[in-house]
């Protein structure tokens, strides 16, 4: 039994409250013996066939991440061995938002699900486990070009900014994801979900930042191929950890495609083989690519559209305006020039102000409770930023400290009260003003109100950036995430417990590593397999693999005659046994 412990890591240590609370603990004695030869299967499968097709860093990232062909991978191992290349892993509960997902990455933390797909889930599942993400994401990290890109891409990511229906998406496909790697759970429930996902990814919706940011990680991380189309070679974890997929993606029926930031707009359907896939000429070109990207995204263009995606997404979301002030929460509501300028805009709810990523003190949640709201823009009749104004220029407009005051914007926006204070950044520059007894007018609407109580008001000339997440995420209580029961031991019947037994013996024997096994033993397991397993055929594949009867060659190709969903794994696990 692998050693379970933990080993401080100040990659883990750095990460934020928000992102550790979607870490689970592996347990790695829940591992049952059914468990550890699903794993060996697969592991064997692929490494053989991988080694022809798979990119060249691929068989030297297994050894360098402590990834075992024999057995599944602790975190502990991984840990101590990723470490070496600058990198973490944790066990994760199943699918994750994804903008944490991408966060973890941007922190070069890979999570895996821990975990493990059922025995008729062998070749493929749609919910993340620790066989695609151990084998499938982890060797390929070791790689430098490709773990920078990795790295880039989640801080890219995190920032990118979703919509409802995209967190409709995700609740529904983790809700899947739970059920069909669950035990005792009906036929019904399953359909009812799978329908919900189907309904869900059939939806007409206007494609947000986070979707077309997805999709370009399904056709890089997940399912990306590299070298030349003519020849190209596997990196993607999705087809690195499907025994079904990475054969089925170099057949000529598989249309390889140039990759660009085309794939951005080309979406993917998660319980389908991948009828194209994308071609990358180096991993460099990847990086390429995202930045170009990127340079598409709210984050980088700011403006009235990135508000607007905040706006509708609902959720946590930052503006910075042109001073630096960032303005992080649920945005509500935004006032526009006839040049589409942002000339004013609300929050909801808890509201933090920063700058560069750190809550301006006094100005955190407790402060602002209800919203934050301000104009921006240049004063009427001065053809200057208050920004922009230096002292002599305040004190020219009656920008003193415990003055009152009285000004209108080009908008037509109109504040009137007592400046009390300002708060400059590290230019110099006024980026916030504090007001008492204050009124916010525009055209025939009262903005703000003195028995609001402070006006504090934003000060720039416009929005520079808008992106997912809190500016300083410690400004935000986000512990909400309640840890699904994936991957936890759940009560099994005795005849499953038997066949775990049988399992494990198979295991030990096989660790022994005899010159000569008790064939009468093997033999007595297989008369049990045919009276009370009939459907199990990995077991007497393993029998036959130590021992060669004839009698356990004869019953699984009478498996392949009975069952021949499953006939070509039989095959192709005799061809293993063969070859060695």
């Amino acid at each position: 039994m692998i050693e379970e412990r933990i080993e401080s890591n100040e990659l883990l240590d750095r990460l934020p409250p928000h992102l550790k609370q979607y870490i689970k603990a592996q347990n790695y004695e829940h591992y049952t013996p059914i468990n550890q030869a699903v794993w060996r299967f697969v592991m064997r499968k692929n490494v053989d066939y991988l080694s022809k097709v798979a990119h060249g860093s691929y068989l030297d990232g297994l050894k360098q991440t402590g990834i075992s062909i024999n057995e599944i991978p602790s975190m502990y191992g991984m840990n101590r061995i990723l470490k070496e290349i600058g990198w973490a892993a944790v066990a994760v509960d199943g699918f994750i938002p994804p903008n944490a997902f991408m966060e973890f990455q941007a922190y070069k933390v890979l999570v895996i699900a821990s975990d493990i797909r059922q025995l008729e889930n062998i070749e493929y599942t749609p919910a993340p486990d620790i066989i695609h993400e151990g084998a499938g994401h982890a060797p390929i990290i070791a790689s430098p070009d490709y773990a920078e890109y990795l790295r880039r891409f989640g801080e890219i990511g995190a920032k990118a900014i979703s919509s409802a229906h995209d967190m409709e998406m995700y609740e529904a496909v983790r809700t899947l994801s739970i059920l069909k790697e669950a035990d005792s759970v009906s036929e019904e429930k399953i359909a009812a979900a799978e329908k919900l996902v189907l309904e869900l990814q059939h939806k007409e919706v206007p494609a947000s930042e986070i979707s077309l940011i997805r999709n370009l990680h399904w056709w890089t991380v997940e399912y990306g191929l590299v070298g030349s189309i003519e020849n190209p070679k596997i990196y993607g974890a999705g087809l690195l950890s499907s025994i079904g997929e990475s054969e089925w993606c170099m057949k000529d029926e598989v249309k390889k495609i140039p990759y660009s930031i085309d794939a951005a707009y080309q979406d993917f359907d998660i319980t389908k083989p991948q009828p194209q896939l994308y071609v990358t000429p180096d991993f460099a070109y990847l990086q390429q690519v995202l930045e170009e990207f990127a340079n598409t995204m709210a984050v980088r263009k700011g403006g009235w559209r990135g508000l607007d995606k905040l706006i509708k997404s609902n959720q946590l979301g930052t503006i910075e305006i042109s001073t630096g002030l960032q303005v992080s929460g649920v945005f509500a509501r935004m006032i526009q020039n006839e040049d589409n300028e942002v000339v004013y805009f609300e929050t909801k709810g808890e509201t933090a102000l920063a700058y560069r990523e750190t809550e301006v003190i006094g100005h955190g949640v407790s402060r602002h409770q209800n919203g934050f709201r301000s104009p921006l823009g240049k004063l009427k009749g001065i053809n200057l930023a208050i920004e922009n104004m230096g002292p002599r220029d305040l004190e020219a407009y009656s920008f003193y400290d415990g003055k009152p005051i009285e000004f209108e914007f080009e908008s037509g926006i109109k504040v009137k009260g007592m400046n009390v204070t300002g708060i400059r950044n590290l230019k110099g520059e006024l980026m916030l003003i504090q007001f008492t007894d204050c009124t916010v007018t525009y055209k025939n609407e009262v903005l703000f109100r003195p028995e609001d109580g402070d006006f504090d008001m934003a000060v720039g000339k416009e929005i520079i950036s808008a992106f997912a997440g809190a500016a300083d995420y410690l400004s935000f209580d986000l512990v909400k995430h309640e840890l699904s029961t994936l991957g936890d031991v759940v009560a099994i019947s005795e005849e499953e417990k038997e066949l775990n037994t049988l399992y494990k013996e198979v295991r030990v024997l096989r660790q022994a590593q005899h010159d000569s096994y008790d064939f009468k033993a093997f033999i007595q397991h297989l008369s049990l397999l045919k009276q009370k397993y009939p459907n199990d055929w990995l077991l007497a594949l393993e029998i036959y693999e130590l021992t060669g009867a004839s009698e356990i060659l004869q019953y699984l190709q009478l498996l392949q005659k009975k069952r021949p969903e499953v006939k070509h794994l039989i095959e192709s696990g005799l061809e293993l046994i063969y070859k060695e």
